[in-house]
């Protein structure tokens, strides 16, 4: 199958799950092509399989905003003519439903119904979509595509009680890439970076407000009063520079490493002993399950789809958005106690096993048929 894929190329959820997914559809020999603004930050091997192509859009004085939706579609447009797709499947409503809805019309004119796979993340839903300002466009997007997927039963409520939705959304989970995220030896770079053995705790994200980043600092700070300990963090964003400021209001600077973006995440993970995530809000909780396959427990809060992931009191431990006191204990317990970290990082690990990659993809080749054959007996209409 020839498959086109777009996404936001960047180190989020979105980007990460569109990136990874188009490399294993590769690996099965499926023709993968992405189409975005830049190359994926996470489109790091080569494969005979994989394609990419930019979007390119002239910057003309005229326009205050570029027009990149209209670049897109164009885009989009030029390579299913070209290569022949079979299927669009865009990542992230905003704007990119949008854009394949409008090369699907201008490829109607053609005698070409190809069909278009919305998969939504969560602040596409959760947030920016809520917009007045967008929402209308994402609501139609989401019902003129053929195919919606979501990675949480979480997700698939939300978006129907915030939405007019009359679409079927099919759940389909995010998954790990075992073949990249697994348990090493990398006990050399541990004692680097904790010299005195020390326990490890980490956390990545874009550092975006909604990740609570400040409260992984001060669940820190309390889990470092009772219990020698390193924090790695991972990642960076606009919380950055008041995390910063708040571990030198703390007194925890040295113990504490900003580590920027980084591609070799598993071998972070691979030296923590718990990770942290305190989001306000998250369809999925992609970087808990990544941590998990690495055997590393997880405390985080109990919002969006996190719980159908961490499992609490089994894999790691769920509490409320914000309850740093409840959420340092956690920690606390689990570091203080070899017996029961070690049965959690066997925990972590069997859960993390159900989001394998190669359990995962039949489910979108699955879907990708059904599709193409549901669009393919339709009679196409311009809308």
């Amino acid at each position: 199958m020839k498959i086109g894929i777009t996404c936001y190329p960047t180190y989020g959820g979105s980007g990460v799950i569109a990136t990874e997914l188009g490399k294993g559809l590769a690996r099965k020999g499926h023709k993968v092509h992405f189409i975005t603004y830049r190359e994926p930050a996470r489109l790091d091997t080569f494969d005979a399989n994989i394609y990419y192509h930019e979007v390119r859009f002239a910057d003309y004085p005229l326009f205050e905003y570029t027009p990149y939706e209209t670049a897109l579609a164009s885009r989009m447009v030029d390579i299913v003519l070209f290569e022949k797709l079979d299927l669009l499947h865009v990542h992230y409503a905003i704007p990119h439903a949008s854009a394949a809805f409008m090369a699907k019309q201008i490829l109607l004119t053609k005698n070409i119904n190809i069909p278009i796979i919305t998969t939504l993340h969560g602040t596409d839903i959760t947030l920016v979509g809520k917009d007045p300002t967008y929402s209308p466009v994402v609501t139609f997007s989401i019902n003129r595509s053929d195919g919606v997927t979501a990675p949480s039963q979480n997700l698939k409520e939300e978006t129907y009680s915030h939405f007019d939705i009359d679409k079927e959304i099919e759940v389909i989970p995010n998954f790990v890439d075992f073949s990249r995220f697994s348990k090493s030896n990398k006990d050399h770079f541990k004692k680097a970076l904790a010299p005195n053995g020390e326990k490890v705790l980490v956390h990545t994200s874009n550092f975006r407000p909604v990740k609570r980043v400040l409260d992984v600092v001060r669940i820190f700070d309390k889990v470092r009063a009772k219990i020698p300990s390193k924090l790695l963090l991972i990642g960076d964003g606009p919380e950055r520079q008041k995390a910063e400021i708040l571990c030198r209001e703390l007194g925890n600077c040295n113990d504490v490493r900003f580590l920027g973006k980084q591609d070799a995440i598993e071998e972070l993970l691979a030296i923590a002993d718990v990770f942290i995530m305190p989001s306000e809000s998250e369809s999925f909780g992609l970087a808990a399950l990544e941590a998990m396959a690495v055997q590393v427990p997880v405390i985080s809060s109990n919002t969006g789809g996190i719980p159908e992931i961490n499992i609490d009191g089994n894999t790691g431990f769920t509490s409320n958005v914000g309850d740093v006191e409840e959420m340092s204990k956690n920690a606390i317990a689990l570091l203080s106690d070899e017996e029961l970290l070690t049965k959690f990082r066997e925990n972590a690990f069997k859960q993390s096993q159900n989001f394998n990659l190669d359990k995962v993809l039949p489910l979108y080749e699955d879907y990708y048929s059904k599709i193409v054959e549901q669009v393919q007996k339709e009679v196409p209409l311009l809308s």
